[in-house]
Formats: structure tokens, sequence, C-alpha cells
């Protein structure tokens, strides 16, 4: 009888160790997928909105050009990559800014709703197709990442933003 008990201890014991085994691996793959990882830098959310752009007729911008459209204080700012369109008659334009203190995030949309304000005048009785991109812009936030978007790609940018997290 003793024979039979130790029989079953073991295949018990091995079960277990199998089952520990596979939850451990289960584990590690799902490791570091959760929203807002530490791991989601500027450069791979540019580089992700960047794919999902058509960016032929667009000219990166500097911080010069960056306070001059969104009036944002430089301080408040990490990092940023910003795009505009190469022309004055076009409403294009897409940033991914990323602030030290993400408290500031409200400012900055607040900063980009008065750039929103302005095109929508600028465009709406001279060029009707893009004060149509202005008005379906995609301005949100993520942790300390502000996005913003005018563009006929817009949704596919801001798809590729929320797939960076």
């Amino acid at each position: 009888m003793s024979t039979s008990w130790k029989g079953k201890a073991w295949g018990w014991l091995a079960a277990i160790l199998a089952i520990a085994v596979v939850i451990g691996l289960l584990s590690g793959c799902a490791w570091g997928r959760g929203e807002g990882t530490a791991a989601t830098s500027l450069d791979e959310i540019g580089e992700k909105v960047g794919q999902a752009a058509d960016l032929k007729e667009m000219k990166k911008g500097d911080m010069k050009k960056l306070q001059k459209l969104y009036n944002i204080d430089p301080d408040a700012v990490e990092g940023f990559i910003l795009y505009t369109s190469n022309s004055n008659v076009r409403a294009d334009e897409w940033a991914v800014i990323q602030l030290k203190d993400p408290q500031q995030a409200e400012n900055v949309k607040a900063s980009i709703g008065q750039r929103i304000a302005a095109q929508k005048n600028k465009f709406k009785d001279y060029r009707p197709n893009e004060f149509f991109l202005v008005e379906n812009h995609v301005l949100k936030t993520k942790g300390s990442f502000v996005f913003f978007a005018v563009s006929q790609e817009a949704e596919q940018m801001e798809k590729a933003f929320d797939d960076a997290f």
C-alpha cells in the first residue's frame, strides 16, 4: 500500500510542477504589455504614427515652430515630434508632445485648441476641404503624451498612436 501512495504523490508533484511551468511561461509572454508602460518612448510613437501617415508633403518642425503654433512653454516639454504642411493653404499637421509633468496635459490641449480655432477661421470660407480636416482633428492624451493630428489619415494616425501603448 505504501508503494501506491508514493506513486500517486510523485504524480501529483509532477502535475503541480507542470502547471507552475506553464503559468511561468504564460506570464513571461505577457510581460511589459500593460497600457502606458515606461518602455513606450517618443521615438517609438513617432515611428508608428509616421508609418501610418504620408509625410511627403510635410516638413519636420523644431521648438521654435512648436512654440509659434501652440504657445507651449518649452520648460514643460520633455520631447516632441512635429510635422506641418509644406504649404500655407493646407491644414495638415501632427504632433506628439511628451510632457515632463502629465498634469500639464490639459494646458497643452487648451493651447492646441486655440490653434484649432485659428485654423478653422482661416480655412472656413477659403478652403472648405481643409476646414473639414481641421474640424475632424484628433486631440488626445495618454499619460505624459499629447497627440494632435489634422489629416485625411488622422484615424490611422490615431490608431498607430494608441497601438504604441
